[in-house]
Parts: C-alpha cells; sequence; structure tokens
C-alpha cells in the first residue's frame, strides 16, 4: 500500500445497483435528465430495458446514442473493460463527445464487486478511470425479502455509498422504516435516502464522492457518526469477558457484520499497510467494505481509506480532524469473519494496547 496521493485526474465511474424491479433504471432515467450530469457517460446491458426514448436524440451506431441531456449512452456487447476504453478512445478522438464522469448500470443478480475490481485492478483502466459512488437501490415492497433470499442484495447493501429506498410511496410507513433500520444496520457507512417515483434525484448522488475534496470531511463524519451511533445502540458498558467479542459488533445479518476497528495512538503507516494486506491477502474475498480515518504517525491531520473486497482505493489527506474526532476509526463490513478476531490481530500487529476485558479466543 503507497502513501496518500493528492494527484488524481481520471474520469470518476459511478456504479448504479439493485435487486430486479428495485428502480434502478427508473432513478437513472431522472438522474440523466438533470442539466448537471450533462456530459455523463452511461454503460448498461441492453438499450430496451432502460426507457430513455424521452431522451434519445440519435444514433451513432448499434452500440452508442445520444441524448437530449448531452450524455453518451452504451450498452455492453463486450466485456466492462472493452466498452470503457471504446467510449474513452472513441471520446478522445472526437469521434463522441467528450465525459467527465460516467455511470455503470448493473443487472438486478450482479454482485457489483467484480465491477469495482476491474475499474480498480486493470492497470489500463485504472489509468483513465475511478470508482465514485457506488449507488444501491433497495425497494420497500421487496427489499426485505430479497435481503432474506438473495445473497447478491446483501452484498450490493454491504458494498453501497448511498443506499436509495424506492417505492416507500407504495407500501406502509412501518414497512419502509423497518427496512431502513435493517440497512442502516447492515451497512452503517452508507447514506440512506427515500426516494419515490415522483420526486426528483439529488446530483450528489453521483457528482458529491469521497473524491471530491469539498466533500470529503462532511463525508467521513457522516461515515464515523453513523457507525458509532449505531455501535453505542447495540453496546454495553457492563458486558462480562464472554459478551466482550460482541462489543463492537455492530450488527450482523447472517454472516455478514459490520464492525469498528479503533485506536487512541498513531500508526506506523509501514506496519498498519502490511497488516491490511496481510488480512486482504487471507480475508479480501469477505472483506465486503472497507472505510475509515487513519491517525497516521508524523501526520497532524488524518487520512481517508476506503476498499471493496480485495481493493483499497488511494489513501487521501483530510484537511483537518473531523468535529470531536480523533484517533483511528475503521468500518469493516465483512462476511464470515470474527470481529474479536480481526480486532485483536489489529492491535497486536499495530502494537496497540489490548481493549479492556480481553478478546475473544480463536477458534
Amino acid at each position: 500500500m503507497t502513501a496518500p496521493d493528492e494527484s488524481d485526474a481520471r474520469i470518476t465511474a459511478n456504479v448504479l445497483t439493485g435487486f430486479l424491479g428495485a428502480g434502478k433504471t427508473s432513478l437513472l432515467k431522472r438522474l440523466l435528465a438533470l442539466p448537471s450530469l450533462s456530459g455523463t457517460a452511461v454503460i448498461i446491458n441492453e438499450f430496451g430495458e432502460v426507457g430513455l426514448d424521452h431522451l434519445l436524440v440519435e444514433a451513432i451506431d448499434d452500440d452508442i446514442v445520444l441524448l437530449k441531456s448531452g450524455c453518451i449512452c452504451c450498452n455492453i456487447r463486450t466485456d466492462l473493460k472493452t466498452a470503457l476504453l471504446s467510449l474513452f478512445e472513441r471520446s478522445r478522438s472526437g469521434e463522441i463527445p467528450r465525459f467527465s464522469r460516467i455511470a455503470i448500470e448493473t443487472t438486478g443478480i450482479a454482485d457489483p464487486a467484480p465491477i469495482v475490481a476491474t475499474l480498480s485492478a486493470d492497470p489500463m483502466l485504472r489509468h483513465h478511470f475511478r470508482v465514485g459512488n457506488i449507488v444501491t437501490v433497495v425497494d420497500v415492497p421487496n427489499g426485505w425479502s430479497n435481503l432474506d433470499a438473495f445473497a447478491e442484495s446483501q452484498r450490493q447493501v454491504a458494498v453501497a455509498d448511498r443506499i436509495i429506498v424506492s417505492k416507500s410511496d407504495i407500501a406502509p410507513a412501518e414497512d419502509a422504516a423497518r427496512l431502513r433500520s435493517r440497512l442502516e444496520a447492515l451497512n452503517p457507512a452508507a447514506e440512506i435516502l427515500e426516494l419515490c417515483e415522483a420526486m426528483q434525484p439529488d446530483e450528489a448522488l453521483f457528482v458529491r464522492d469521497i473524491h471530491d475534496i469539498s466533500a470529503r470531511g462532511v463525508e467521513v463524519t457522516r461515515w464515523l457518526k453513523a457507525a458509532t451511533h449505531t455501535h453505542d445502540h447495540h453496546s454495553h458498558p457492563h458486558h462480562n469477558h464472554a459478551h466482550h467479542a460482541h462489543e463492537h459488533d455492530i450488527n450482523r445479518h447472517g454472516d455478514i457484520r459490520a464492525f469498528v476497528l479503533t485506536g487512541d495512538a498513531p500508526l506506523n503507516w509501514a506496519r498498519f499497510g502490511l497488516w491490511l494486506s496481510m488480512l486482504l491477502n487471507r480475508h479480501g474475498g469477505e472483506i465486503l467494505r472497507l472505510k475509515g480515518l487513519l491517525d497516521i504517525e508524523g501526520n497532524a491531520s488524518p487520512v481517508v481509506i476506503q476498499g471493496v473486497q480485495h481493493l483499497i482505493h488511494k489513501p487521501m489527506h483530510l484537511e483537518r480532524w473531523p468535529d470531536g474526532v480523533t484517533g483511528t476509526h475503521l468500518v469493516v463490513i465483512a462476511r464470515g469473519l470474527d470481529p474479536a478476531l480481526v480486532e485483536r490481530s489489529f492491535r497486536a500487529f499495530n502494537d496497540l494496547a489490548p481493549l479492556a476485558g480481553g478478546l475473544a479466543k480463536s477458534a
């Protein structure tokens, strides 16, 4: 893992996902109509699945259409890498209009992590693109049952930066509140927004992400407040030794858990990087999402880190510590891992004192 680097002029790629029938296509259509998102390139699976008729201007060829909004829309006839590089080269050559942002809509049953992996791990794509917000749409009528029945739905929620709760206008209010609570527990670091069909979505879903310098402080503060709030809600100061492993366990759904790793003493950058590399090398497939703020030795301001599975985005500096927050706070959403064991390795490897009360023994 390399040290934080602020220089990044790549095209931001947003990922829009959600289970079948959740309403992601409708959301995409409304987003593309916003003037502030003109000049966005879009990759979808099939044009026929997306109701873009009122946005359509002309077809350039079989794979690309120009929309009235100024967006370029492309369907995937080959693999994602080929589609992305083709769009990029044709834009730079002047064959199609230039774009500064791209939105990728997944299929309803897709796990978005491989898309993020493709963008982040492939050297050619990584040179031109960076991952922006991952937006997941969950509908109230079917969201709860989809989470129960489909691992893909759980992963879509777990990796999200923004979760859109849709169709709350056609379901009882208590169902919407119940679903929202479950989503908050499953992914405490994500911003959760309710959005009905008649409501106009905010451009910030795509425009403002953690890579936006002006948004970084607010974004990180929201992560940490949400995680701390949920942690406090589920923790009890008088737990005995046998229950201690659950004190930092925010919540779990099946074998997916969200928990927080904290440290009051500054971390050595190289030592932390080695620990994280070893963790991801062994358990990267189970680390669905990782987000947090690091207190690094020799740095007056914190370092922001986030990743999906094996992939860690380029770390970034904040200009100052968020209000009321000091020390390392790392939110981890993982499948099938014991939080106590992860925390024990984190504290031992980074030379942090064990937490009072001890940790659960290794199995």
